[in-house]
């Protein structure tokens, strides 16, 4: 018998080893989630006992499965109605610079009880591994960089805290920060508190202490204890590694060091206000996105941007480019003048429209927010609409549940409306197109009472459409109500 050539006796052998890695171990009670033997490493959260890699069979692509196991059920049963209070909270939680907790459901066996929740998978690795290969490389932090990254970090902890109640991340190091390969910063799902004291223990790994400040562990975690760890990430972001002379703890000299290597004088003193040892003199995420190393005026470039995506719903799919056929590239689109001296002229043919599709990409990704207009007020995370819990005792079926909240924004819509033969009814054909470029079509015969308000208000309800996009629906149903019975007439 021929003996396979080691190449291929090795490619074999990991043909065979990626199977066994695909294999499924376990289904969620609804069969969407499917999970799988590949262990990930993805630390968006501590004391999580497993994190597998796993299937989304509806939407085709991977998710993290995270598993919290209690050995002691009497510990559990004591926290479990404040656990799933926070973790339906958290399923509401829809950001772009955070890791989005799809599910949730408790698995409660004789002797035991497990927390299962299926998270959003980052394969682009956390920002700790991002800034050794940067230092490997022997590259300096480019500072533009470092004031998208820092805006991000605060976008998001910014949107947590001034949720109401406030949601506290409470591990944030750079462990559990996630940066994509299109620079996109996001940071790990929130723990909910009730199970940060009893696996308060396995999070203080002696790498990550210094990320935590000095109250740590002696009162409630506030928003104060996420500035603390952010100032320590932006300093660790600022000199790429914060030297610990082989010491497997981070030092106070060593920190004192890092602070003291920092050139630019406004950049330290940021640093230095999140790291303040009294937890009431640190500033509000909010606050910090106006400090003097992040804010600046938005270019037009980015407002319009930003105007563009918001209303992106109400043009077609392909505007930009059906736009630029209509155009003549040799026409002014701007012009200054001035007198006595020649004036400046830009054309069409000046723009480079695949930077510009880029650049509208990267808006709606999240990269460039428009915090530093934001107003703070409180997000309210509405109870009614949060997702129930999976439950194991129901049968297995292809799709979720069908009064799932849906986390999606509309990106397109449109529409269209024919009267049936007698001419006594209307039919309502609705196309929406998702952020994931889901195509979802819904047809509909619309009765002499219906209205557009009520029928975008039961589309959220049935978990249609995201709640933001109800007035946008409303609106846009309203204009095509309008003028179809207009041209009907």
């Amino acid at each position: 018998m021929a003996v396979p050539e080691p190449d291929a006796r090795l490619a074999q052998e990991k043909e065979e080893e990626s199977e066994e890695e695909s294999e499924v171990l376990e289904e969620s009670p609804c069969g969407r989630w499917q999970k799988r033997r590949e262990q990930v490493n993805q630390g968006n959260m501590p004391g999580i006992q497993s994190t597998f890699l796993a299937m989304d069979t509806e939407e085709g692509v991977e998710v993290v499965w995270n598993e919290l196991l209690f050995t002691d059920k009497k510990a559990f049963k004591a926290h479990e109605e404040k656990i799933k209070t926070m973790f339906e909270q958290l399923v509401l939680v829809d950001h772009p610079n955070i890791v989005k907790l799809h599910k949730y459901w408790l698995d409660v066996k004789d002797s035991k009880a497990r927390v299962i929740f299926i998270t959003e998978y980052v394969s682009s690795g956390s920002l700790k591994q991002f800034l050794k290969k940067t230092k490997k490389n022997h590259k300096a932090m480019n500072a533009r960089a470092w004031k998208r990254w820092c805006t991000q970090i605060l976008s998001a902890l910014s949107f947590l805290h001034s949720c109401e109640p406030p949601i506290i991340h409470g591990n944030l190091t750079s462990d559990t920060i996630f940066i994509q390969h299109n620079g996109l910063i996001k940071i790990g799902s929130a723990l909910p508190d009730d199970l940060r004291s009893p696996i308060r223990i396995e999070r203080e790994e002696l790498r990550n202490l210094h990320f935590f400040p000095p109250e740590y562990g002696q009162k409630a975690d506030g928003t104060a204890v996420d500035i603390f760890s952010f100032g320590m990430c932006a300093l660790e972001m600022a000199v790429l590694e914060i030297q610990t002379n082989g010491d497997t703890r981070v030092s106070e000299e060593a920190i004192a060091r890092a602070r003291h290597s920092l050139d630019d004088p406004n950049m330290r003193e940021f640093i230095l206000s999140c790291l303040t040892l009294n937890p009431d003199k640190r500033p509000s995420a909010h606050n910090l996105l106006f400090h003097r190393v992040l804010f600046e005026v938005h270019s037009l470039k980015l407002l319009a941007a930003h105007c563009f995506i918001n209303h992106q719903y109400l043009m077609p799919e392909n505007v930009v480019e059906e736009k630029i056929k209509e155009l003549d590239l040799n026409m002014v689109m701007a012009e200054i003048r001035r007198e006595g001296r020649p004036g400046a002229q830009w054309r069409y043919s000046e723009v480079s429209f695949l930077e510009l599709d880029k650049f509208l990409e990267d808006v709606r990704n999240g990269i460039y927010p428009l915090m530093n207009f934001a107003v703070s007020r409180p997000h309210a995370l509405p109870r009614a609409l949060s997702q129930p819990q999976e439950d194991p005792q129901k049968a297995k079926t292809p799709t979720p549940e069908p009064f799932d909240v849906e986390t999606r924004k509309v990106v397109q819509m449109q529409c269209n409306m024919e009267l049936n033969e007698d001419k006594s009814q209307w039919h309502l054909t609705l196309l929406l197109i998702l952020e994931d470029k889901l195509h979802r079509q819904l047809s509909y015969d619309l009765l002499p009472t219906d209205n557009s308000k009520d029928l975008a208000t039961e589309l959220v309800h049935y978990g249609f459409i995201h709640e933001d996009d109800c007035e946008k629906l409303a609106t846009f149903l309203e204009s095509a109500f309008h003028k179809h019975r207009s041209q009907a007439l």
